[in-house]
């Protein structure tokens, strides 16, 4: 893997992030259940058209959204306080010297492990906490992840300030990351056809 040191929400990590897939966003290629996405097309048009216009599209952060933000290093400094341990952050991760594809992870835990953490709301951190599991919409990311940081345990964390946190350690699923592997190379080398495609284009 190759780190990019730079503080999360920079213009250099968002210039790393420019028409990149992203572990964030490996759900709308591969679904949790592995299957291909109905998103996947879009997603695909939304990064040719990043790669071609060197910006990224303007999208609507509400008051919630800043605020999960801001969450997200309170939650990761509670959680080094009760395990005395260090989160180490970092700002993007490519899974490799081909820069095809890559993640920002909320967290790297020497020697072989990470952290993502999610700001929820009462009604939906209650819910999460009665089922005990782990969030099947965030499978993607997670695995994603682990398959590009190279680690062998993630901890993820649905966290909303003054309720119980639901913590789960997520292991390697090599069957999920192998499927993941394949559909992201496939992506990535369409991708590069539609980037060609439309600089062609003039």
């Amino acid at each position: 893997m190759i780190i990019v040191d730079c503080h999360q929400g920079t213009p250099e990590w968002a210039a790393c992030r420019l028409g990149t897939p992203t572990a964030s966003n490996f759900g709308k290629i591969l679904t949790a259940t592995g299957k291909v996405s109905a998103q996947r097309q879009d997603y695909m048009y939304e990064l040719a058209g990043e790669a071609v216009s060197g910006r990224h599209e303007e999208t609507f952060s509400s008051f919630r959204m800043q605020q999960g933000s801001e969450k997200e290093s309170e939650s990761r400094m509670v959680y080094e306080m009760e395990n005395e341990i260090e989160v180490r952050q970092v700002g993007f991760v490519y899974k490799d010297e081909r820069r095809m594809f890559g993640c920002s992870p909320d967290g790297l835990i020497d020697p072989d492990g990470g952290f993502e953490s999610k700001d929820a709301k009462f009604t939906v951190q209650i819910k999460r906490l009665l089922d005990g599991k782990m969030v099947t919409e965030h499978v993607p990311q997670v695995q994603g992840n682990l398959y590009v940081c190279e680690r062998e345990w993630w901890h993820f964390r649905s966290y909303c300030s003054g309720l119980p946190s639901l913590d789960i350690r997520c292991e390697r699923d090599e069957k999920y990351i192998s499927m993941l592997s394949e559909e992201l190379e496939r992506f990535c080398y369409e991708l590069a056809g539609k980037i060609r495609e439309l600089r062609e284009m003039g």
